[in-house]
């Protein structure tokens, strides 16, 4: 856990994509927050279950926000751990080499132009709904097939693009290994057809099969969700880990060093690089459900077993199945090996490239930023805020995540959002247009700005002649009515 922490530089509150989820939790909390944004938060919020259940948990437990969440990042590392474990446990003869697993997968890396990273430093839905997956992958190792099912259910409610992937893998894995389980998997799988049909011709995906138009495109201004506009490293990155998959399993058939189960999970894996080609067409001719899915995620699946094999080759090798002590000497001197290059790269990231950073920050950790956003959740809940546009980035939290108020555009988040609603791109482009045409970091500006968007403060990092409301350090908020 403390390596992982480590090289994901430090555990944070109210960071990066928590800048949306933190919004619509407080926000099923309090239905009047956020006037100005709620359907730019709804847009994404309606999708997931995440933020009912959150906010399910502060009502029961009475427990703060900034609480629960460390402890569901832990909980998190903690279930990414053990369900690691437990596969390799299944496909290892040495607990070394186990302990090996669990050092490799502290190495913090991007899985290339997708969005995700194999660890966040703070708690991310999307982490805790792929080790469920990861525990699901171990429960079809060991046969368990109930378990597998709740598995896969509580990460589809907590995340459910993410659990798509595993329920792709893992439905195919189960058609080619379990025969007593092909009939209820196809059950499954028609019901899950027509369950889907319903979402997204009636359901909350709705119009999603329209093709996205320029102005949206221009709206959201990410092109790597667009896997045909990619470099070549960036193809070559996520599909290396298709021939060490293979190769690794064809060396452990030879060897005859297979678990029960292992032949359908590797071959169900491939149903994941050909639901990405499947789907390519889709994204290239811009159909909005194409897009929104990032289908290339399932190369993190990809990642996370091609590193099980390439730990396996390290440790253990095809060398005879019995547990020799050669066997056992190896897969411990790689253990080290990999303990010993996780410290050293996660001491790196925190006292070279984040020196500033504590490992574990449970609130925001700038001081001024900190102190003027409770000023904010002091004011009135309806009240709208101007700030810099990018100023979660700077900061290290956005208004909406750190003060509880709704503010006018955050163009990092507001731009990724966008992507799921054709009006609301539209709206956060018009904002951030505003933004760009009128000088917002003036008075002039700033009183322009509040009365075409109903303002009523702004926060900066230097003096105006505008009414001061409170002061933080280095930060202004001045009244805009």
């Amino acid at each position: 856990m403390a390596l992982a922490t480590l090289n994901a530089a430090g555990y944070r509150y109210a960071a990066s994509d928590q800048a949306f989820y933190i919004p619509a939790i407080v926000r099923r909390l309090d239905p009047s927050l956020f006037p100005g944004s709620a359907a730019l938060i709804d847009s994404q919020a309606q999708l997931t279950l995440i933020d009912e259940i959150v906010a399910a948990a502060v009502r029961a437990t009475g427990v703060t926000l900034q609480h629960l969440f460390l402890a569901l990042y832990v909980g998190t590392l903690v279930l990414m751990a053990a369900g690691a474990i437990r596969i390799g446990a299944r496909l290892y003869r040495s607990g070394w080499a186990v302990a090996a697993l669990g050092a490799a997968l502290t190495l913090r890396h991007a899985i290339a132009k997708t969005g995700a990273n194999t660890l966040e430093g703070y708690f991310h839905p999307r982490q805790l709904a792929f080790a469920l997956g990861l525990w699901a992958a171990a429960m079809f190792l060991e046969r368990r097939g109930r378990a597998t099912l709740l598995l896969i259910a509580a990460s589809a409610a907590i995340h459910p693009t993410t659990a798509l992937w595993f329920i792709v893998w893992l439905a195919a894995a189960a058609l080619l290994e379990r025969r007593e389980w092909r009939r209820s998997t196809l059950v499954l799988a028609a019901a899950g057809a027509v369950a889907a049909a319903i979402v997204v011709t009636r359901g909350p995906m709705a119009g999603h099969l329209t093709v996205m138009d320029a102005p949206w495109l221009d709206a959201i201004g990410e092109k790597d969700l667009y896997p045909l506009e990619w470099p070549a490293d960036a193809w070559i990155t996520n599909l290396v880990a298709i021939p060490i998959v293979l190769a690794c399993w064809r060396a452990r058939r030879r060897a005859e060093l297979t678990s029960e189960g292992e032949t359908a999970l590797v071959l169900g894996s491939m149903s994941l690089p050909l639901l990405f080609l499947c789907w390519l067409p889709f994204n290239a001719a811009r159909i909005a459900l194409a897009v929104q899915l990032q289908a290339s995620r399932v190369f993190w699946l990809m990642d996370i077993f091609a590193t099980i094999y390439l730990v396996w080759w390290l440790a253990e090798g095809s060398s005879p199945r019995r547990r020799d002590a050669v066997t056992t000497r190896r897969a411990r001197v790689v253990a080290v090996m990999l303990f010993l290059a996780s410290f050293a790269r996660g001491a790196y990231t925190m006292r070279v490239q984040f020196p500033d950073r504590r490992l574990f920050a449970v609130d925001i950790q700038h001081d001024d930023w900190r102190d003027a956003m409770s000023f904010a959740r002091s004011t009135d809940p309806q009240s709208r805020w101007l700030a810099d546009p990018i100023h979660a980035a700077r900061y290290g939290s956005s208004l909406r995540a750190a003060g509880y108020r709704d503010v006018l555009v955050e163009e990092l988040k507001d731009r990724a959002i966008a992507m799921y609603d054709r009006d609301v791109a539209l709206q956060v482009a018009e904002r951030l247009r505003a933004v760009r045409d009128t000088p917002w970091d003036t008075p002039a500006g700033a009183r322009a700005l509040a009365r075409r968007y109903a303002l009523d403060y702004l926060v900066i990092d230097r003096p105006l002649e505008l009414p001061l409301a409170h002061r933080s350090g280095s930060l202004f908020i001045y009244t805009l009515r």
